[in-house]
């Protein structure tokens, strides 16, 4: 086999609207919202959920409430929790104490919805810095094509996700993966960025919304690199722990 025969694709989505751009059936999908879905389904699963159904509206969430007992709820909109649900996408909120063995059906502004647009994927892993080497080692593993998917902000292009893509780009670009544009600008954020995250991103848009909302606690949580080895997969409607 040749080395063009091997080579395999390393391309990063910076935003949810250019998906129709890729051929996604042909990847891996590792979805990123840093703040905070995927930073929280990473915990979450490493803490002992049994597992976490990602739905794209709050009124499917609620659905849950009504089919299903015993059922966590979360919803959040905007960065904050929506009215009526047991929780939202802090990290805080995925302890070992509340999750330990519960399935959690989750919404989110961002992260559900890149995801749900993901699913023709040949495979579909969360990603984080709370995982981030975990991950990595387990993408050089696969021999298939990989597409970094950034849920952004409300479709618009953001640093946080992108940072985290060119992050994984730095750990994978050793072996034999063509990169796309927007993964060599990812890594060359990453190069800018990598010796003080919490410096560097503090100047993002989300993270001033964060800001606002008082949840200063939880960017620098999200921040944290290889706290957790657990990666989400889905399988089914269901994230679980990959085995």
């Amino acid at each position: 086999m040749t080395n063009l025969q091997m080579t395999k694709n390393l391309h990063v989505c910076l935003s949810p609207s250019l998906l129709p751009l890729y051929k996604v059936d042909e990847y891996i999908a590792v979805i990123i919202d840093i703040f905070r879905a995927t930073s929280s389904i990473c915990y979450g699963i490493e803490n002992g959920a049994e597992a976490i159904i990602p739905v794209a509206e709050v009124e499917e969430c609620i659905a849950y409430r009504d089919k299903e007992t015993g059922f966590l709820l979360a919803a959040e909109r905007n960065g904050e929790v929506v009215t009526g649900f047991d929780f939202g996408n802090s990290p805080f909120s995925y302890t070992k104490e509340k999750v330990g063995g519960k399935t959690i059906v989750l919404t989110t502004t961002n992260g559900t919805q890149a995801l749900h647009l993901s699913r023709s994927a040949k495979k579909i892993v969360v990603g984080s810095f709370l995982n981030l080497t975990s991950l990595c080692h387990w993408l050089k593993a696969q021999n298939e094509n990989i597409l970094l998917v950034c849920a952004g902000w409300k479709n618009n292009f953001n640093l946080e996700d992108t940072l985290f893509a060119g992050a994984v780009v730095d750990q994978l670009k050793s072996g034999n993966y063509k990169t796309d544009d927007p993964a060599i600008a990812a890594n060359d954020l990453y190069q800018d960025g990598k010796n003080n995250l919490n410096a560097y991103l503090a100047k993002t848009s989300h993270s001033e919304r964060l800001k606002k909302l008082g949840i200063e606690a939880d960017i620098a949580f999200c921040l944290n690199v290889d706290i957790t080895t657990a990666i989400p997969v889905l399988h089914g409607q269901r994230l679980i722990k990959l085995q």
